[in-house]
């Protein structure tokens, strides 16, 4: 099945194009952003993710004969709207904040400015990338940060949905700081180191573990690691592994690389086996665990003194719980004789009132710390003062903070400018040791997995009072409606 990105897209995207085109507005210049309401998995940030496939879509975004041919075949459009759609490219701008960087509830990580059919054409392309992505890469940093200085290996292809799935989460995985990955084709497309040793099946087909194990250490003497649970870790499974150390590796001049243990009282048996290993000489040989892992039991097995040199993680990553992460995409302005006119939709969850006009978002830094302090959503031609800047909740204008020892930094970069891409993506690796970076400027409360700390995304006083005025003008034109108990 040749499946063609540029065609999916939701229906009454299409029925509002030739809307647009019959009402001639196809060159009218419209904005939209790209932002979530709620912080994933109920956390204290997000890490960006996506951008790569966003700017693949965009380079290869064109309708051919097949696509037209199958939209005629509807009895839905007209042949000019059709012809319109075999010349349709993209020829607008658009602004991201890069791969890898925290990226908080409310603000603008995508910005989107093109002529309006062009802008509502990519819609559903742009937030399958930005949801799926931000999903992986940040369910993947909560464990290696949860983890840390522990390597993951990430495992989940088999438990992902659907292929294209798993290798983008196991490009995510590794942008967010994971060391490996069993998925193979990802390692082939993104150079990430791949890893992995045995199933239980394995171990299961042979007469005795012990066989299993001598006949694994015979092909991979250089790297052996044993899988030990597949009957009794500290029974069968650990003496099976020093057995074949001592009677095979070490008297042909290798050693055990390692055990790994994939179920029961992971920190009991980590501490079980290390005792045994050592008291065999084998005290280099390391231990891996997985199991179902996520960033509260990893923390629960450190904090219980478990001996981990590694972890495999795969469900927590490819499906984690809460997996949602709720991207939207609003139109916020439109452009009419160079000037942006704000747009806003209100709504009577206060939540869903998005912030309008064309904006910019800034991080702050204080510079003794090079910790970030919060984020702050301007217009597109204010001025940001360098020296001083009162911050203020949006949520409660009481609530206002005046910082004077701070760094700004524009969070979002040029990636296409009237259609000509702009930006250079890094390498996978480049994005892994930025995402490392950045983590690193978040205070250590708001990563936390458990009630983390807020992390404020306030607005310019400029930009609440727009969104005040819009949300009073919008509801003036509402005819109160009156109910009646019967």
């Amino acid at each position: 099945m040749n499946i063609k990105n540029h065609m999916i897209t939701d229906y009454y995207e299409l029925t509002m194009a030739q809307s647009y085109f019959n009402a001639k507005m196809q060159d009218k210049i419209a904005i939209f952003d790209v932002f979530f309401r709620k912080n994933p998995f109920h956390g204290g940030y997000g890490i960006m993710g996506g951008v790569d496939e966003v700017i693949n879509f965009i380079q290869n975004l064109k309708f051919d004969e097949e696509d037209i041919a199958y939209l005629r075949s509807k009895n839905k459009y007209s042949e000019e709207f059709l012809n319109y759609l075999k010349n349709f490219k993209f020829t607008g701008s658009i602004y991201a904040i890069p791969d890898g960087t925290p990226v908080f509830k409310g603000e603008p990580i995508i910005t989107v400015e093109a002529p309006i059919i062009e802008a509502q054409m990519i819609e559903t392309i742009l937030l399958i990338y930005t949801n799926s992505n931000i999903c992986f890469t940040t369910a993947a940093r909560r464990v290696v940060e949860s983890a840390n200085p522990i390597p993951i290996a990430e495992f989940g292809a088999r438990r992902s949905l659907g292929e294209s799935a798993a290798v983008t989460a196991s490009k995510c995985a590794y942008i967010a700081g994971c060391a490996s990955t069993s998925n193979v084709e990802a390692g082939r497309i993104y150079g990430i180191p791949i890893s992995g040793t045995m199933a239980h099946s394995f171990i299961e087909f042979f007469a005795t573990e012990y066989e299993a194990f001598l006949n694994y250490a015979k092909t991979y003497p250089n790297d052996c690691t044993l899988l030990v649970d597949t009957y009794d870790v500290l029974k069968s499974g650990i003496p099976n592994a020093i057995r074949v150390a001592k009677e095979y590796l070490i008297p042909n001049g290798y050693r055990l690389k390692g055990i790994r243990i994939d179920s029961g009282d992971l920190a009991y048996l980590t501490k079980k086996a290390k005792e045994m290993l050592i008291a065999s000489g084998l005290d280099d040989v390391s231990i891996c665990v997985s199991n179902g892992l996520n960033e509260e039991t990893i923390a629960s097995l450190k904090n219980q003194g478990a001996v981990i040199d590694s972890i495999g993680l795969g469900d927590n990553i490819v499906l984690p719980d809460y997996a949602r992460v709720g991207c939207v995409y609003k139109l916020v302005a439109i452009k009419d004789n160079e000037k942006y006119i704000p747009r806003i939709k209100v709504s009577d969850d206060i939540e869903k009132a998005t912030t309008p006009g064309y904006k910019k978002v800034y991080r702050l830094y204080d510079n003794k710390t090079n910790y970030a302090l919060a984020d702050l959503i301007a217009l597109q031609d204010e001025e940001i003062p360098k020296d001083k800047i009162t911050l203020i909740d949006p949520n409660n204008e009481n609530n206002q903070t005046t910082l004077t020892d701070y760094t700004l930094r524009e969070l979002q970069v040029p990636i296409f400018i009237k259609g000509k891409l702009v930006y250079q993506a890094p390498s996978i690796n480049e994005r892994k040791n930025y995402c490392n970076e950045e983590s690193t400027t978040l205070y250590p409360e708001i990563k936390r997995s458990l009630n983390p700390h807020n992390y404020y995304v306030d607005l310019t006083r400029k930009l609440l009072l727009l969104k005040k005025e819009l949300i009073k003008e919008a509801k003036s034109k509402t005819e109160p409606t009156l109910s009646r108990r019967k």
